[in-house]
């Protein structure tokens, strides 16, 4: 029969004293000797604001979103600030259905422009009409100096 003590293991001493939801220890090395973390666990991520205020970056030029070239200049911006981690993905993609939002009602606006534009096309057949009242050439009277 084994007994189990409650002292601390070598590896255990060495290992980040952050224990999970289930109770589980991090694995990890610690870092941090005084607090007993490692670098995951000894300082928080910084927390991500949705309400930072981005528009210098998304539209230095941009005041109105007039071409499909405009939405995808806005759209490269926000990829690359989404990379960069300063816009969560979550804004991202809320930020990129406006967009899209926006590129639908652009190109139905210009539909709807150019059905104003068009006056319905008229189809002319300019054909000249068959002479119905002329015989047919089987029914033609003979002529003199024609051949029979």
């Amino acid at each position: 029969m084994k007994h189990q003590t409650n002292h601390p293991s070598s590896s255990n001493a060495s290992r980040c004293r952050h224990f999970t939801v289930n109770g589980r220890q991090c694995r990890l090395p610690v870092l941090d000797t005084r607090a007993g973390l490692c670098f995951r666990h000894a300082s928080p991520p910084p927390a991500q604001s949705d309400s930072e205020d981005l528009s210098a970056e998304l539209l230095p030029q941009l005041s109105e979103f007039e071409s499909a070239a405009d939405v995808k200049r806005f759209l490269a911006r926000l990829l690359v600030l989404v990379t960069k981690g300063r816009v969560t993905p979550r804004r991202a993609s809320v930020l990129a259905y406006i967009t899209n939002q926006l590129l639908h009602s652009h190109s139905a606006f210009c539909r709807e422009n150019r059905e104003q534009d068009d006056q319905p096309q008229q189809i002319v057949i300019d054909l000249p009409r068959p002479k119905r009242d002329d015989p047919l050439p089987n029914e033609l009277p003979d002529r003199p100096g024609q051949p029979s």
